[in-house]
């Protein structure tokens, strides 16, 4: 189990990787297109978009698996340890709450875009590439939950 935990996390990095790379040499590569020779990839524009939400959404599955999501803690820095891991746990258990909530719309979402047809690049059917937000957002909810209920360390005081 413990290996494929390994591996599961080496393929989210280089997908975050390579997608990273790919979006910023599409955009350099539409930016020299556009400046020096007044032309642009059509497909270019669109593809970029459905990146910046592949990158978005596996960078903060990433953030949350390691632990380094954005928190407001300010509160939690200040109480007793044991009052702060409560409140860690209970903010933790919240933005699960969210992110589930946002899984299940994202998904809705993804179902109206499969019944109305709607095509990426009048090519392909744009449902298969937006299934990164229901799973995506799964995913958080899912580590945000584990996180509020594991045991955790007492935070160091700055």
């Amino acid at each position: 189990m413990k290996q494929l935990v390994i591996r599961l996390r080496q393929l989210e990095d280089l997908l975050l990787a390579l997608l990273l790379t790919a979006m910023i040499l599409l955009a350099t590569g539409q930016i020299l297109l556009r400046n020096l020779w007044d032309y642009g990839l059509s497909w270019g524009d669109p593809t970029l978009r459905l990146m910046v939400l592949w990158v978005t959404l596996l960078g903060a599955m990433a953030a949350t698996r390691d632990n380094n999501h954005i928190r407001i803690d300010l509160l939690t820095r200040y109480l007793p340890d044991t009052a702060g891991r409560i409140a860690r746990r209970l903010t933790d258990a919240f933005t699960a709450l969210v992110c589930a909530l946002l899984a299940w719309h994202a998904a809705r979402f993804v179902g109206f875009e499969y019944q109305d047809g709607n095509r990426f690049l009048d090519l392909l059917p744009i449902w298969p590439f937006q299934l990164v937000m229901p799973i995506g957002f799964g995913i958080i909810a899912l580590r945000l939950l584990l996180c509020s209920l594991a045991p955790q360390p007492p935070q160091e005081k700055q």
